[in-house]
Parts: C-alpha cells; structure tokens; sequence
C-alpha cells in the first residue's frame, strides 16, 4: 500500500505516469520536462503562461529548473520496484494461467515466478538474471555456453571457453558483473557531467531569459524617448515653420501698404501730368500767336522737379527680407538642434586630437593634430618614455574615464591600419606594446581588403569588411562596451567588446601601416 501511495506522488499531473527528468516551476510544481514544455509552447500565443497544477500566471516564460532530489527518487523507486507486468515475461512452468516471472535462469534456459524460484536450484552455474525471453543471446555463438565475461582487448562477451581456449585466449578479461558495474560507474560519472551542464545551461537560458526582459525594457524606454523627442521637434518645428511665415506675411503686408500708397501718389502724378499734356496740346493747336505767347506760367508746364524727386523715392530696391527670414528660420533651427544635442546621451567627441608626444617617429602628424600618416623618413623627436618605438602608433591626448562617447576615423587613404582604445599604462615598446597585443587595448583591424577584431594577442576575422570611408567608434565606459561602425548606409555594426573597464581613463590609438588616416569630428554637408 505504501509503495502504491508513492507511485501515486510520483506521477506527473499531465501525462499521469511517473516523471520523467522532473522539473518544477517557481509555484513548486513538478512535472515532466516534455510535458510541461508542450503545455507552455500551447500558452506562447495567448502571451501569458499559467501553471497546470494551480493556475498562477507568468509574464514571461517560466524557467524550467531540474529537479534532482526527486529525480533521484523516482530513479530509486523505479530501480528497487520493477513493473513486472510491464516485461511481458511469464512463468515457464506456470502452464495453468500466466503468472509474471521474477528471474530467468539462463542454464535451464527458463523464466521463473516467485514459487518456481523458490525451489530451484541454488548451483553456481544456474545463472540467474532479469526476466528475459532472448535467452539464446546470454550465451556464445560458439560454444553454446553462457557468456560470463567481457574480454577489455575486444571489448565482448565471451564464455568461459572463449577465455581458456578460444579467439580470447591470453586477454584481459573481467566477470561480467565486474566489467558492468566499471561500465555503470564510467556512466553515472558521465550522467553527472551532464547534469551539471544541464544545471548549467539551465543557469545560462535563465539569465538569457533575463537579459532579454532588460533588453525588452531598455528598448521599451528608448522607444518612448525617441518618440518623445521626435513629438517634441515636430511641435518645435510647426511653432518655427508658424513663426517664419508670420514673418514673410508682416514683410509682405507692410510691402504692400508702402507700395499701395506710392501707387496711389504716381496716380495722383499721373493724373496732373495728363492734365498739362491737355493744356500744352490746346495751346499747340491755336492759331492765334499772341494768345500763345500771352499764356501765363507756361514754364511751370513742364517743371521736372517733382518728377525727380519721385525718381528719387521710387521703391525699385523694395523687396522682400530674404536674409531676415533667414536669420529668423537658421536661428530657430540652430536652436532646436542645441536643445536636441544638449539632451544626448551620447557625447559626440567633436574635439579628439592627437598626442604627439606618443607619435612614432615615422609618423607626421598634421599641423592640427587630426591626420597621422606613415613617414619614410624620421621626425628626430626626443626619445621620451611616452614614446612609441617600433610600432607605428600614436594615442590621442584626451582620455575617458567615464560617461558615453563617440567618434569617427577616415580611413579612405589607407588599406592597413587599426583603430581603438587602450590604457595609458600600455606598453611602449617591444611586442606588447602593439595595439591588441596586450590586454590593455582592443581595436579594430583591416588588413587585404579583410577585417579582424584584436584584443589580449586574440584575433577574430570577421565576416563583412569595411565597405565606407568612414569607421565609428562608440564606447560606453560604465557599460563595459567598444563598439564599431562601419559609416555606410544603412549603418553597419561591425563588433563590440563587452569588458570592466578600470578606474584608469581610456585614450583612442591608431596604427597605421601606409597612406593617412583622420580623426573626424561631426559629419558635414561639405565632406564626401
């Protein structure tokens, strides 16, 4: 009774037989691996899980964690009450009604129940086993007689003769019982290792699991600012996109008052001037001559003064303020942009430059610390212990010791270089001072057209090259991140370095191996 009430607790509440690889749920629910895992692959599309036993509910989905203390027990329980029934072997001298056999003797070639096995013979070469019907595969081939040993040489079953006499003669050879139970334990060695890499990879999926919900929230976060920033412009720019029209409108108003009212001053003009025209084509037609010559203030008939004086006031240069609009819409706009760039989280390192006091000496540096280019000749500066000697290399004179930031190399003119950050305290001089080579630096690498990613003598090629004139450098100091970019469009992410950096700053470093490369600060209209 007691044994059945144990098999009862046992099974799996899902399959209702008894568990297999037990795994329980954080509610402390225990089912079968299988068939709690097709219960949650039924639940994926509803977008919670639930637990089948009690019905709490999940967000995401639950991580399955092995249970060992019972798998432990059902391994004992299964080992020590066997499902006779289940081996569909039967008494050999029960021919009345079949009764299931607890043994079977491999030199009678016969299975026994209980009853039988108590009477049979207790001989040393009445071998007894598990109840089996292939009582013909426990014995040789050869000599017909029961297989007693494991020869370690051919690593087979033989009988005794094989060992004495046979093909096995003069080998190694163990019981079976010695040879089975070496065989069971190099098994439970290799059934623990792989429950230890199970635990493992159990440990690895749930803190996957884990990092995917923080990847889920910070994306949920960044979408949420993003689309805020993106509403936030689209209101500053309607507000900007009304303020400038508003001014066009006022120019054009105030426009087209002054010009409505010269309009109105040349009509006025042109109306006296027909007026004179009539009197002098009057006076042109009589034929009275002293009438003509006695008309009064004929001068004053053609008088241009007037005339000049409205030349002078002629609004020809009247126009609208282009430049005012201007001014008015690029001030908007730069406005903007400082609103925009001074909310970045990210610090666009606009002002990297180099240090010449760690410059090879067959590298020039230009006059503004941007361009290093490989020398033929040597630059004779003194030999300092900042120095790089031997390798073509020089660091940047700022350094980042917290905080995000980026920046961009040209590397059109040149096909070897690397790019990278590295500590102050590298090495600067023999092999460990080349960039990657320690475990102080980690850069970027092309090489023939190939692209490599070095760190601590560790070379990785990777699958794309890069494809622009243009490499980013991204790099996130309390993250742990380095990460680059090759500037083509659409942007491509080349790699990154996940490490815990130290309280020592970090400083950018370039190698290079012919032509120039560039430190770029923010891209412009102008560059190609």
């Amino acid at each position: 009774m007691a044994s059945a009430d144990l098999k009862k607790e046992l099974d799996c509440s899902i399959c209702l037989t008894i568990y297999t690889d037990s795994v329980t749920l954080r509610c402390g629910h225990n089912f079968c691996r299988l068939c709690i895992d097709q219960v949650l692959d039924t639940q994926e599309g509803a977008g919670v899980y639930s637990c089948p036993e009690c019905r709490e509910e999940f967000q995401e989905r639950p991580a399955l964690q092995r249970n060992i203390t019972l798998c432990n027990i059902v391994e004992s329980f299964r080992s020590a009450q066997p499902d006779q029934e289940e081996t569909g072997v039967f008494c050999t001298y029960c021919i009345h009604s079949p009764v299931p056999a607890v043994k079977s003797c491999l030199m009678c070639e016969a299975s026994l129940c209980d009853n039988h096995l108590r009477v049979h013979s207790k001989s040393p070469e009445h071998v007894l086993c598990d109840p089996t019907t292939s009582l013909e595969n426990r014995k040789g081939s050869v000599h017909k007689k029961i297989l007693e040993y494991y020869c370690l040489a051919d690593a087979a079953c033989i009988c005794v003769s094989c060992s004495l006499a046979g093909d096995h003669k003069g080998h190694n050879v163990e019981t079976l019982d010695e040879a089975s139970e070496k065989k069971k334990q190099k098994l439970r060695d290799d059934l623990q290792e792989l429950i230890t890499k199970t635990e493992e990879t159990e440990k690895e999926v749930q803190r996957l699991q884990e990092n995917k919900s923080k990847v889920h929230e910070k994306s949920s976060g960044v979408t949420e600012g993003v689309t805020g920033l993106f509403r936030d412009l689209r209101r500053q720019l309607d507000d900007l996109e009304k303020r400038v029209l508003r001014e066009v409108s006022r120019q054009e108003e105030q426009l087209s008052l002054a010009l409505a009212d010269f309009i109105q001053q040349l009509e006025i003009k042109k109306a006296e001037l027909s007026r004179k025209m009539g009197h002098i084509e009057e006076l042109c037609n009589m034929t009275d001559p002293l009438t003509v010559l006695q008309e009064s203030h004929t001068g004053d008939l053609c008088d241009t003064e007037e005339g000049d004086k409205g030349d002078r006031e002629r609004p020809d240069g009247w126009d609208l303020d282009v430049a005012l609009i201007s001014h008015t819409l690029y001030t908007g706009l730069s406005d903007i942009i400082a609103g925009v760039t001074g909310g970045c989280i990210i610090q666009e390192a606009t002002d990297i430059i180099l240090d010449i006091n760690t410059a090879n000496n067959y590298l020039h540096i230009s006059d503004d610390m941007k361009i290093v280019a490989m020398s033929d000749i040597s630059q004779n500066r003194p030999q300092t212990p900042e120095r790089f000697q031997g390798y073509c290399q020089v660091m940047s004179r700022q350094s980042f010791s917290s905080g995000r930031h980026y920046w961009e190399v040209d590397v059109r003119k040149s096909d070897n270089w690397y790019v990278g950050m590295c500590y102050p305290s590298i090495s600067r001089r023999g092999e460990q001072s080349w960039i990657g080579n320690n475990n102080k630096s980690w850069c970027l690498w092309r090489y023939n057209n190939r692209c490599y990613v070095v760190h601590d003598s560790k070379c990785i090629r990777l699958p794309v090259n890069v494809s622009s004139n243009r490499v980013g450098i991204y790099l996130d100091y309390e993250a742990g991140r380095l990460s680059f970019y090759d500037l083509c469009v659409p942007i491509r992410h080349l790699h990154t370095f996940t490490a815990t950096f130290t309280s020592e700053p970090l400083h950018a470093i370039l190698w290079v191996g012919g032509g120039s490369i560039k430190i770029c600060g923010k891209r412009n209209n102008q560059e190609v």
